[in-house]
């Protein structure tokens, strides 16, 4: 194995300009062969850091004395649990943020932070480049490089997992020659798994294959549907000016407040999305994803914002929460349009106060009630009956003939036309 070649974009390190490295690690054979790989490739000092997103059944202890024991001079843990929530995730509920109808973007929210923050440290620990684990296929690459290219352009990039040419088998035959740990031997994992507090999402083995339905074993996170409790359970969301306070009328930190609504949605089989996608990079992908916070708080949050807005407000965001998804998705997360687009969700997420309650079922999420001191509501003018106030049902007939006057006007000429 030889250095990565010649650098094809500016950003890109040249090898020989390799000299202390900030590798964003999370203690898995990928980033631990790499960890051991630059230092032996590039004779580089390798400093590491490990990102909390709220990966569930980490032991960050052990990630970080794995990194001291393969050679790492520094490792570095942040919990960038508040931030992820308050800076990310937030900004991603006020735009109810999808993307391709089904994925809530947790991946794609979590890697411009750990972008950022390896800025950051590469800063402060006197790094020259930064190293990721991602592949040539998928979009992390472009959201972490990106992000790296946009806050530091003095900082270079460096991608082993690219270039190296080293399978699965591989990857592992270099581990054992090296003393390099690898989690439940040598048994290559079955999937590839990403997770933060807004969601996990699996790749590989029988996933890949379009005519195979779900398999049990992929279900760590959420309980599958037809094994959730008989009997529905009625959660209540409370909003404040978009953002989510409470759960069934406890105010919670926004972090307790996403893990607590995972936990009930994990229980009742809520959040299974299983999804065919379409890559920035040109290819179309099978996911499953599991993301039980995300179903019930922009299931409550995009009700809440329904009935709080005007008709004309209701058909025009959607557009904008689309366009605001695709930039996050794509990796443009400081894109100019993204941040201006964050003022309109701001302005009109000021009145999205109240609460929204919700009945989960066997793996389904349903609205049964609605409240809010800002509805554009009135239950005295929604019945059938005459009422008073601001509705005149009598007036009906003159709004009828003035709407509809273009409209009757252009249908009998097109009559007239056709003979």
């Amino acid at each position: 194995m030889t250095p990565e070649p010649q650098p094809t974009a500016t950003y890109e390190a040249d090898p020989a300009n390799v000299h202390r490295v900030l590798l964003l690690y999370s203690g898995g054979l990928d980033t631990s062969v790499m960890l051991k790989w630059i230092q032996d490739n590039y004779e580089a000092e390798v400093v590491c850091l490990t990102v909390n997103l709220g990966q569930p059944g980490e032991d960050y202890e052990v990630v970080e004395q794995k990194a001291l024991q393969l050679g790492a001079v520094e490792c570095h843990v942040v919990d960038a649990r508040e931030r992820f929530a308050s800076e990310f995730v937030a900004p991603a509920i006020k735009a109810n943020a999808i993307y391709g109808n089904g994925y809530p973007l947790f991946t794609a929210l979590g890697r411009p932070l750990i972008a950022q923050l390896a800025v950051e440290y590469a800063r402060q620990s006197s790094c020259d480049t930064i190293a990721h684990g991602c592949t040539g296929k998928g979009n992390d690459q472009v959201r972490i490089e990106a992000t790296v290219a946009t806050l530091a352009p003095e900082l270079k990039t460096i991608a082993p997992v690219r270039t190296w040419a080293m399978g699965r088998d591989e990857e592992i035959a270099y581990a054992r020659e090296n003393g390099i740990p690898v989690k439940g031997g040598t048994e290559v994992a079955p999937y590839s798994i990403d997770d933060n507090l807004w969601g996990r999402s699996s790749e590989g083995r029988w996933i890949e294959d379009l005519e195979r339905a779900p398999e049990d074993d992929v279900f760590q996170l959420v309980t599958r549907p037809e094994e959730a409790p008989d009997e529905p359970e009625t959660v209540t969301v409370g909003f404040e000016q978009g953002l989510p306070v409470s759960l069934n009328g406890e105010r919670l930190e926004l972090v307790d407040l996403l893990e607590e609504a995972a936990g009930i949605g994990c229980r009742h089989g809520v959040g299974i999305v299983d999804h065919i996608e379409d890559r920035i990079v040109g290819l179309k992908v099978r996911d499953i994803y599991e993301v039980p916070a995300a179903a019930i708080i922009l299931t409550a949050h995009e009700e809440l914002e329904r009935l709080v807005g005007t008709i004309h407000q209701n058909q025009f965001k959607p557009a904008l929460d689309q366009k605001w998804g695709y930039l996050v998705y794509a990796g443009l997360w400081w894109e100019p349009l993204r941040s201006d687009l964050d003022a309109y969700m701001d302005a009109v997420n000021a009145q999205v106060t109240g609460e929204i309650g919700l009945r989960l079922y066997k793996g389904s999420v349903r609205v049964v009630t609605r409240s809010s001191p800002n509805a554009v509501y009135d239950a005295s003018l929604a019945g059938f009956a005459e009422s008073g106030g601001l509705f005149k049902q009598t007036a009906s007939p003159g709004f009828i003939e003035l709407w509809s006057l273009q409209s009757r006007m252009a249908h009998h000429l097109r009559e007239r036309e056709e003979g």
